[in-house]
């Protein structure tokens, strides 16, 4: 049995994203991006027109944001501290959705804010690969962390015995995001959340709830 592991989700979790993100289209597309729509559908409208932003130029905007824009990101509080505590007893993982061609640059980005941790990259629901990940170290006991409630609602299905902690760690979107019905817990500040993490890593594996085993997401 191996030492307790913790799957961590990056932006809004680690590293502040749509802020940046925001601040970006503004400047140098002309397009607002109000934070507080649900989902990237309707969130992201030409400036000049009012027209939502076609869904394949979204794809395009956030992938180019990633190409050349991740110095933007900067710390979430406490995230860099509290995961270098953490990491005295438990193993630390990033699980972040990019693209492929962005995982070796994303394990830098972390590496320049102190956090140099093995990063997995994947798009679409987090379970599966979390699974993986899960039952290739053998931890004896694993916990997952991310801002979306659909990565708990697939992690919950696929790898039931895991801790789920929701964190929405961006301030400006907080308040707007409802709490993930999949989540053990839902904690916005690394303050708040790192007794909470270190008490669930003592406790063992998470109790399976056989209803969200139901309807395992893709």
């Amino acid at each position: 049995m191996t030492r307790p592991l913790i799957i961590t989700d990056c932006d809004e979790v680690l590293l502040h994203m749509v802020v940046p993100f925001r601040h970006w289209l503004d400047e140098t597309h002309d397009v607002h991006f109000d934070m507080h729509e649900r989902g990237f559908g309707e969130a992201l409208r030409h400036k000049d027109s009012g027209a939502v932003v076609e869904r394949a130029l979204v794809w395009e905007l956030l992938l180019g944001f990633f190409e050349t824009e991740m110095h933007r990101q900067t710390p979430i509080a406490g995230a860099i501290e509290t995961i270098q505590r953490l990491s005295r007893v438990a193993d630390i993982v990033v699980l972040t959705n990019i693209t492929e061609r962005h995982q070796q640059r994303r394990a830098e980005q972390l590496a320049s804010h102190g956090l140099t941790l093995p990063v997995h990259w994947n798009q679409g629901g987090k379970g599966p690969p979390l699974a993986a990940i899960v039952a290739e170290r053998q931890p004896s006991v694993a916990l997952f962390i991310d801002d979306l409630a659909e990565h708990h609602k697939s992690v919950a299905a696929h790898a039931p015995g895991v801790w789920r902690l929701h964190m929405v760690g961006e301030p400006e979107i907080a308040a707007s995001v409802a709490d993930a019905t999949h989540a053990h817990a839902r904690i916005d500040s690394w303050a708040g959340a790192e007794q909470w993490i270190t008490q669930r890593l003592a406790e063992g594996p998470a109790p399976v709830d056989i209803d969200a085993t139901q309807g395992a997401n893709p």
